[in-house]
């Protein structure tokens, strides 16, 4: 094997991970589709109506459609440059409120909001460059958060544990 890392510049290493970079967006850009799907073939089924102890798949929708907004949102204006600094705690202490305002629409138009906004970040998702997603913004507690990290965790991971929670409620 030829060994070619002792000539590997800095440049060399930021390509590299731009490769890998570019690599886990695909398969995260797959994912957040693959989530997408599984909720739009869902959507129909439910109801509208509240849960008395636990969020209602209604509720749980409306709470989709926040996520959906609001993480999609955050990638893109940390991936663009726009946004350097968020407090994800102030925001995440406004999801009931806007979950709640949400919940009294109905659900076949909440399903429409949140696969238009899915589809606006899966589009950014399938066009950003990987220097884009390594963008980052300084979190409240001073900690830095990655474009690539608010799309895979916040937002994929978190769309995909809603939309389990939603299929095993179905049935």
């Amino acid at each position: 094997m030829k060994i070619e890392s002792t000539a590997f510049t800095r440049a060399d290493v930021e390509q590299f991970l731009d490769q890998m970079l570019d690599h886990d967006r695909q398969i995260l850009a797959d994912r957040l589709e693959r989530a997408s799907a599984r909720l739009a073939a869902l959507g129909p089924r439910i109801k509208a109506g509240r849960g008395e102890n636990e969020w209602s798949e209604h509720e749980v929708l409306a709470h989709i459609v926040v996520l959906s907004k609001f993480y999609g949102v955050l990638v893109h204006k940390i991936s663009s440059g726009q946004m350097t600094e968020v407090d994800l705690q102030e925001n995440v202490n406004l999801r009931d409120v806007v979950g709640e305002q949400m919940a009294q629409i109905e659900p076949a138009e909440l399903l429409r909001m949140a696969l238009a906004d899915q589809a606006r970040t899966l589009k950014l998702l399938r066009t950003l460059e990987p220097s884009s997603l390594r963008r980052k913004a300084k979190l409240e507690n001073g900690e830095m958060m990655g474009a690539d990290e608010v799309a895979r965790l916040p937002l994929v991971n978190h769309l995909e544990m809603h939309v389990d929670q939603l299929e095993r409620s179905l049935g």
